[in-house]
Protein backbone atom coordinates (compact mmCIF):
# COMPACT_ATOMS: atom_id res chain seq x y z
CA UNK A 1 0.00 0.00 0.00
CA UNK A 2 1.11 3.58 -0.63
CA UNK A 3 0.89 5.53 2.63
CA UNK A 4 1.40 9.24 3.29
CA UNK A 5 2.45 10.32 6.78
CA UNK A 6 2.18 13.98 7.77
CA UNK A 7 4.29 14.37 10.88
CA UNK A 8 7.59 12.68 11.71
CA UNK A 9 7.53 12.95 15.50
CA UNK A 10 7.17 10.01 17.85
CA UNK A 11 4.15 8.25 16.31
CA UNK A 12 4.90 9.42 12.76
CA UNK A 13 8.49 8.22 12.99
CA UNK A 14 7.47 4.86 14.40
CA UNK A 15 4.81 4.34 11.73
CA UNK A 16 7.34 5.23 9.05
CA UNK A 17 9.74 2.61 10.41
CA UNK A 18 7.15 -0.10 10.97
CA UNK A 19 5.24 0.36 7.72
CA UNK A 20 8.31 0.45 5.49
CA UNK A 21 9.59 -2.68 7.23
CA UNK A 22 6.30 -4.36 6.31
CA UNK A 23 6.84 -3.48 2.65
CA UNK A 24 4.57 -0.47 2.29
CA UNK A 25 5.67 2.51 0.23
CA UNK A 26 5.76 5.45 2.64
CA UNK A 27 5.87 9.16 1.83
CA UNK A 28 6.69 11.15 4.95
CA UNK A 29 6.47 14.89 5.58
CA UNK A 30 7.06 17.32 8.43
CA UNK A 31 6.69 21.06 8.99
CA UNK A 32 10.36 21.84 8.30
CA UNK A 33 10.69 20.44 4.79
CA UNK A 34 11.78 17.20 3.11
CA UNK A 35 15.48 18.03 3.39
CA UNK A 36 15.25 17.67 7.20
CA UNK A 37 14.00 14.08 6.83
CA UNK A 38 17.01 12.74 4.92
CA UNK A 39 18.14 10.64 7.89
CA UNK A 40 14.76 8.98 8.39
CA UNK A 41 14.45 8.44 4.63
CA UNK A 42 17.90 6.84 4.44
CA UNK A 43 17.18 4.64 7.46
CA UNK A 44 13.81 3.37 6.28
CA UNK A 45 13.62 3.74 2.52
CA UNK A 46 10.68 6.12 2.89
CA UNK A 47 10.41 9.07 0.51
CA UNK A 48 10.66 12.51 2.13
CA UNK A 49 8.09 14.89 0.66
CA UNK A 50 6.08 18.01 1.45
CA UNK A 51 2.80 17.75 3.36
CA UNK A 52 0.90 18.49 0.15
CA UNK A 53 2.69 15.64 -1.60
CA UNK A 54 2.10 13.26 1.33
CA UNK A 55 -1.63 14.00 1.15
CA UNK A 56 -1.64 13.06 -2.53
CA UNK A 57 0.76 10.14 -2.52
CA UNK A 58 -1.12 7.49 -0.62
CA UNK A 59 -4.11 5.23 -0.53
CA UNK A 60 -4.04 6.06 3.17
CA UNK A 61 -2.77 9.27 4.82
CA UNK A 62 -1.89 9.59 8.51
CA UNK A 63 -2.04 13.02 10.14
CA UNK A 64 0.11 12.82 13.26
CA UNK A 65 1.13 16.29 14.39
CA UNK A 66 0.53 18.34 17.56
CA UNK A 67 -3.16 19.18 17.72
CA UNK A 68 -2.45 22.91 17.96
CA UNK A 69 -0.70 22.72 14.58
CA UNK A 70 -3.57 21.12 12.66
CA UNK A 71 -5.08 24.54 11.72
CA UNK A 72 -1.68 25.51 10.28
CA UNK A 73 -2.02 22.88 7.56
CA UNK A 74 -3.17 24.20 4.20
CA UNK A 75 -6.95 24.48 4.03
CA UNK A 76 -6.83 22.81 0.62
CA UNK A 77 -4.47 20.05 1.74
CA UNK A 78 -6.89 17.36 0.57
CA UNK A 79 -8.48 19.28 -2.29
CA UNK A 80 -8.82 16.94 -5.25
CA UNK A 81 -7.72 13.89 -3.25
CA UNK A 82 -10.10 11.01 -4.10
CA UNK A 83 -12.74 10.15 -1.52
CA UNK A 84 -11.37 6.61 -1.47
CA UNK A 85 -8.17 7.80 0.26
CA UNK A 86 -8.42 7.02 3.97
CA UNK A 87 -7.31 9.74 6.39
CA UNK A 88 -6.18 8.65 9.86
CA UNK A 89 -5.96 11.06 12.79
CA UNK A 90 -3.67 10.14 15.71
CA UNK A 91 -3.86 13.52 17.47
CA UNK A 92 -4.50 14.07 21.19
CA UNK A 93 -5.47 17.24 23.04
CA UNK A 94 -2.92 18.26 25.68
CA UNK A 95 -4.19 21.71 26.70
CA UNK A 96 -1.97 22.17 29.74
CA UNK A 97 1.19 20.62 28.36
CA UNK A 98 1.28 21.79 24.74
CA UNK A 99 -1.83 22.82 22.83
CA UNK A 100 -3.36 25.60 24.85
CA UNK A 101 -7.09 26.18 24.90
CA UNK A 102 -9.26 24.96 22.01
CA UNK A 103 -12.76 26.18 22.78
CA UNK A 104 -14.73 23.58 20.82
CA UNK A 105 -12.93 20.69 22.51
CA UNK A 106 -13.25 22.34 25.91
CA UNK A 107 -17.01 22.48 25.22
CA UNK A 108 -17.14 18.73 24.58
CA UNK A 109 -16.44 18.19 20.86
CA UNK A 110 -14.41 14.98 20.39
CA UNK A 111 -10.85 15.74 19.38
CA UNK A 112 -11.07 13.90 16.08
CA UNK A 113 -14.33 15.58 15.14
CA UNK A 114 -12.50 18.90 15.58
CA UNK A 115 -9.60 17.62 13.43
CA UNK A 116 -12.09 16.54 10.78
CA UNK A 117 -13.53 20.06 10.71
CA UNK A 118 -10.08 21.61 10.33
CA UNK A 119 -9.10 19.26 7.50
CA UNK A 120 -12.46 19.38 5.75
CA UNK A 121 -12.14 15.63 5.39
CA UNK A 122 -13.60 12.60 7.23
CA UNK A 123 -11.06 10.87 9.48
CA UNK A 124 -10.55 7.59 11.28
CA UNK A 125 -9.19 7.85 14.84
CA UNK A 126 -6.36 5.38 15.59
CA UNK A 127 -2.90 5.02 17.15
CA UNK A 128 -3.56 7.76 19.70
CA UNK A 129 -3.79 5.65 22.87
CA UNK A 130 -0.48 3.76 22.72
CA UNK A 131 3.03 4.88 23.61
CA UNK A 132 5.22 5.26 20.51
CA UNK A 133 7.85 2.90 21.91
CA UNK A 134 5.21 0.23 22.47
CA UNK A 135 3.90 0.69 18.93
CA UNK A 136 7.47 0.18 17.73
CA UNK A 137 8.39 -2.86 19.83
CA UNK A 138 5.36 -4.70 21.23
CA UNK A 139 3.50 -5.94 18.16
CA UNK A 140 2.85 -9.69 18.09
CA UNK A 141 1.56 -12.18 15.50
CA UNK A 142 -2.17 -12.69 15.18
CA UNK A 143 -3.44 -14.98 17.92
CA UNK A 144 -0.38 -14.56 20.16
CA UNK A 145 -1.14 -14.55 23.92
CA UNK A 146 -1.14 -11.11 25.47
CA UNK A 147 -1.43 -9.30 22.15
CA UNK A 148 -2.16 -5.60 22.73
CA UNK A 149 -5.40 -4.31 21.20
CA UNK A 150 -5.99 -0.85 19.74
CA UNK A 151 -9.35 0.93 19.32
CA UNK A 152 -10.30 2.43 15.95
CA UNK A 153 -13.22 4.85 15.62
CA UNK A 154 -14.78 6.27 12.47
CA UNK A 155 -17.95 6.76 10.49
CA UNK A 156 -17.03 5.13 7.15
CA UNK A 157 -17.11 1.32 7.41
CA UNK A 158 -14.92 0.79 4.33
CA UNK A 159 -12.29 3.27 5.52
CA UNK A 160 -12.36 1.81 9.01
CA UNK A 161 -11.90 -1.70 7.60
CA UNK A 162 -8.66 -0.57 5.91
CA UNK A 163 -7.32 0.72 9.23
CA UNK A 164 -8.45 -2.37 11.13
CA UNK A 165 -6.46 -4.54 8.71
CA UNK A 166 -3.41 -2.29 9.00
CA UNK A 167 -3.47 -2.42 12.80
CA UNK A 168 -3.56 -6.22 12.65
CA UNK A 169 -0.66 -6.21 10.20
CA UNK A 170 1.34 -4.06 12.62
CA UNK A 171 0.88 -6.69 15.32
CA UNK A 172 -2.07 -5.50 17.37
CA UNK A 173 -5.66 -6.68 17.75
CA UNK A 174 -7.93 -4.09 16.09
CA UNK A 175 -11.09 -3.18 17.97
CA UNK A 176 -13.96 -1.35 16.27
CA UNK A 177 -14.68 1.43 18.77
CA UNK A 178 -17.74 2.83 17.00
CA UNK A 179 -18.32 6.05 15.11
CA UNK A 180 -16.20 9.17 15.34
CA UNK A 181 -18.56 10.65 17.92
CA UNK A 182 -17.52 7.72 20.13
CA UNK A 183 -13.81 8.51 19.76
CA UNK A 184 -13.86 10.43 23.06
CA UNK A 185 -13.69 6.99 24.69
CA UNK A 186 -10.04 6.70 23.62
CA UNK A 187 -8.94 10.26 24.38
CA UNK A 188 -6.34 11.03 27.10
CA UNK A 189 -7.59 10.32 30.59
CA UNK A 190 -9.90 7.46 29.62
CA UNK A 191 -9.45 3.84 30.82
CA UNK A 192 -8.04 2.70 27.45
CA UNK A 193 -5.42 5.46 27.17
CA UNK A 194 -1.80 4.13 27.34
CA UNK A 195 -2.86 0.97 29.19
CA UNK A 196 -1.85 -1.77 26.69
CA UNK A 197 -5.01 -3.82 27.23
CA UNK A 198 -5.73 -6.99 25.29
CA UNK A 199 -8.89 -7.21 23.17
CA UNK A 200 -11.20 -8.01 26.08
CA UNK A 201 -9.57 -5.29 28.13
CA UNK A 202 -10.06 -2.67 25.43
CA UNK A 203 -13.73 -3.56 25.06
CA UNK A 204 -14.15 -3.33 28.81
CA UNK A 205 -12.23 -0.06 29.07
CA UNK A 206 -14.29 1.55 26.31
CA UNK A 207 -17.48 0.53 28.12
CA UNK A 208 -16.20 2.07 31.36
CA UNK A 209 -15.23 5.43 29.84
CA UNK A 210 -17.03 8.49 31.17
CA UNK A 211 -17.73 11.36 28.79
CA UNK A 212 -16.97 14.04 31.38
CA UNK A 213 -13.35 15.03 30.80
CA UNK A 214 -11.24 14.82 33.95
CA UNK A 215 -10.21 18.20 35.39
CA UNK A 216 -6.52 17.74 34.56
CA UNK A 217 -7.42 17.49 30.87
CA UNK A 218 -9.04 20.92 30.75
CA UNK A 219 -7.11 24.08 29.93
CA UNK A 220 -6.32 26.63 32.63
CA UNK A 221 -5.69 30.39 32.30
CA UNK A 222 -1.96 29.53 32.31
CA UNK A 223 -2.16 26.93 29.51
CA UNK A 224 -0.08 25.79 27.79
CA UNK A 225 2.83 25.03 30.07
CA UNK A 226 5.48 22.43 29.29
CA UNK A 227 5.72 18.67 29.53
CA UNK A 228 8.09 19.20 32.46
CA UNK A 229 5.82 21.67 34.28
CA UNK A 230 2.23 21.46 33.03
CA UNK A 231 0.28 24.71 33.48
Amino acid sequence: MKIGIIGAGQIGGVLTRRLTALGHKVFVANSRGPETLSGLAAETGATAVSAAEAARSGELVVVTIPLKDVPKLSRDLFAGVPDSVVVVDTCNYYPRKRDGRIEAIEAGLPESRWVEQQLGRPVIKAFNNIFAEHLLKLGKPTGAPGRIALPIAGDNPAAKAVVLRLVDELGFDPIDAGGLDDSWKQQPGTPVYTKDHDAAGVVRALSEAKKERQPEWFATPASPGTFQKPA
